[in-house]
C-alpha cells in the first residue's frame, strides 16, 4: 500500500521523476529567495514580479508557440524591463517602488493575457498561467537547473551584504556605498528564479512555492542560513507530497503543490516553536528550583 501510494509513481514513470528533480531545483533556488523577500518584506514585490514576465513569455508564444526558450527569454527580458523601469521612476518621481511595480504588474498581467488569448487557446493561457510540471521536458529541467546553480553561486557571492542590507541598509550604504547594487542584483535573482518556476507551475503559481514555505520557516528558525536552508526543505517536501496527492486523487499537479505549501505554512503558524499561537497562547510552563 505505501509503495504503491509513494514510490511506484516515481519508479514506474518518467514524467513523475522529471518533475521531482524539477521541484528540488526550484527549491534549492527559490528557498532562498524566498526567505531574503521575506526579510527585506517585499513578499508582495515578489507577486508583482512574477506577473511581470508574463507579456514577455506571451511574446515569446507568439513567435514560436510553446517554445520554452522563446518563452523563457521572453519572460526574462520583460521581468528585468519592469525591475529596472520600477526602479528608475522610484527614483526620479515620489512614487515608491512598491507602488511603481503594482502600477506595471496590472498592466503586464492584462497585455499578457491578452497578447495569449488573441493567438492561441484556453488551453494555452492556462499552460502560460498555471503551468503543467508534469509535462516538463529535459530542455525545461536544464534550464531550472542552471538558474537554481547560478543563483546558489551568486547568493554565495553576494550573501553577506545581502544580510547587511535586510537588517541595516543605512550601515550597508555608509560603508560600501553598494546598496543599490546588491538590491539590483537581488532582483535580478528574483526575475530568474520567476522565469523558472514559470516553466513549471506557471505565472500565477511560480511565486507560491518559494514563498509559502519561506513564511513557514519564520516560526521555526531564527539564523538566516537556517530559515534558507528549512524553506528549501520544505519548499521540496510540498512539491514531493503535492505530487503524490495529485497523482493518487487524480487533481491538477500545480495547485496541489501550491497547497501543500499552504498547508505547512498554515501549520507553522499554529504549531511553530517562535512566534507561533502554540507559543503565544499556549506558553511552556516554567519550573524554578
Amino acid at each position: 500500500m505505501i509503495y504503491d501510494m509513494a514510490i511506484a509513481p516515481f519508479a514506474d514513470y518518467g514524467f513523475m521523476r522529471r518533475a521531482l528533480i524539477a521541484c528540488f531545483a526550484l527549491a534549492l533556488g527559490g528557498g532562498p529567495i524566498g526567505t531574503f523577500l521575506v526579510l527585506r518584506r517585499m513578499s508582495l514585490m515578489g507577486d508583482a514580479m512574477s506577473h511581470a514576465i508574463l507579456p514577455g513569455a506571451a511574446i515569446g508564444f507568439l513567435v514560436a508557440g510553446l517554445s520554452i526558450w522563446s518563452m523563457s527569454a521572453g519572460g526574462l527580458v520583460a521581468g528585468l524591463a519592469v525591475v529596472l523601469l520600477a526602479g528608475l521612476i522610484s527614483r526620479a518621481t515620489a512614487l515608491r517602488e512598491d507602488a511603481s511595480l503594482a502600477g506595471f504588474y496590472l498592466i503586464s498581467l492584462a497585455l499578457g493575457v491578452l497578447i495569449v488569448s488573441a493567438k492561441g487557446s484556453n488551453v494555452d493561457l492556462l499552460h502560460v498561467l498555471f503551468g503543467t510540471i508534469l509535462s516538463v521536458t529535459d530542455d525545461a529541467l536544464l534550464l531550472i537547473a542552471s538558474i537554481a546553480t547560478l543563483t546558489l553561486v551568486t547568493l554565495a557571492v553576494i550573501y553577506r551584504p545581502l544580510v547587511i542590507e535586510c537588517f541595516d541598509p543605512a550601515f550597508l550604504r555608509a560603508t560600501t556605498g553598494g546598496g543599490t547594487l546588491w538590491h539590483l542584483v537581488f532582483l535580478d535573482l528574483v526575475v530568474v528564479n520567476l522565469v523558472a518556476g514559470f516553466q513549471a507551475l506557471g505565472t500565477l503559481m511560480a511565486l507560491g512555492l518559494m514563498m509559502l514555505p519561506a513564511a513557514a520557516a519564520r516560526f521555526w528558525a531564527g539564523a538566516v542560513w537556517s530559515l534558507a536552508a528549512l524553506s528549501t526543505v520544505l519548499a521540496f517536501l510540498s512539491g514531493l507530497v503535492g505530487l503524490l496527492v495529485s497523482y493518487n486523487f487524480d487533481l491538477p499537479s500545480g495547485p496541489a503543490i501550491v497547497l501543500t505549501a499552504g498547508a505547512f505554512y498554515v501549520g507553522s503558524i499554529i504549531l511553530g516553536t517562535r512566534d507561533s499561537l502554540r507559543t503565544r497562547y499556549f506558553p511552556r510552563a516554567h519550573f524554578h528550583d
